[in-house]
């Protein structure tokens, strides 16, 4: 368990998960998470969930070890100007603003270690996908925080920063992408004559099982992909109107699409 303050500014969806993730795990105490938010009602919600801190006041952060900022980005200098000057000596700061550099967070909080963060909610859950990028005054201990905040709850990463716009555009935004598909394979299934909650469950169980054994088999989905795709069977006919109506194309596009849009914020 991290014997650390961590603080966040910001509680809205992705702060909650990541805070779900910390408390579910048990990787942090509760106690020792602060959260600041601008409706006192939703802070009343966060602290009633989850046993931690919640205020609509940021007075939290003077005693805080680790500051995470979960704002959106078109208010992230208002929270800046408020938070830096409450920051104590040493402490971390991590950021999941969407399109916020390094070099943007080093200019907001000199002699201060940040790190940017991707992460998708599927935190909430234990099964999230996330990764980080230091900037030049983080050690190897700062790296090593983040690193178990958000591994706590899935699999976190280490790259550099030129990718982060990739980043986001996959593993950021695809858990929408996951959610559309497993919505239109149960509409498939209730044409075929199932029951709604049958081929919701079915199509989510069905994705879910999928990845797991791309992730714990180490095998190219190609590969699993043939391993279902018999001769002249029935996955081969269903495969083959896909690629005839484009969804690989589609999904290559979104990301790519997700990617550029993560870029222009980055730019404003």
């Amino acid at each position: 368990m991290l014997d650390l303050r961590i603080g966040f500014i910001g509680g809205g969806a992705m702060a909650e998960a990541i805070t779900a993730g910390l408390v579910a795990q048990k990787a942090a105490d509760p106690g020792s998470i602060y959260i600041s938010d601008h409706k006192a009602p939703r802070c009343a919600v966060l602290e009633k969930k989850y046993g931690v801190r919640a205020s609509v006041g940021k007075s939290f952060v003077r005693d805080t070890d680790v500051v995470i900022l979960a704002v959106k980005p078109q208010v992230i200098k208002a929270a800046v100007a408020e938070v830096q000057p409450l920051l104590k000596d040493g402490a971390l700061v991590i950021s999941i603003v969407a399109g916020l550099t390094l070099k943007d967070l080093e200019s907001f909080f000199p002699g201060h270690a940040v790190i940017r963060v991707m992460p998708n909610t599927p935190l909430a859950v234990g099964a999230g996908m996330s990764a980080y990028a230091c900037g030049s005054a983080v050690t190897e201990r700062d790296a090593s925080i983040a690193d178990a905040i958000f591994a706590a709850s899935g699999f976190a990463i280490h790259v550099d920063e030129h990718v982060m716009d990739a980043v986001t555009g996959l593993s950021g935004s695809g858990p929408a992408y996951a959610f559309l598909m497993i919505d239109a394979l149960a509409d498939g299934g209730v044409a075929a004559g199932l029951k709604r909650p049958y081929a919701i469950q079915m199509a989510a169980q069905t994705l879910l099982g999928a990845a797991k054994m791309v992730l714990e088999q180490g095998r190219h989905p190609d590969v699993l992909r043939d391993q279902v795709t018999s001769p002249g069977g029935t996955t081969i006919a269903g495969v083959r109107v896909l690629e005839q109506r484009g969804v690989r194309g589609a999904l290559i596009d979104a990301v790519l699409a997700a990617t550029e849009k993560s870029a222009e914020l980055g730019k404003k």
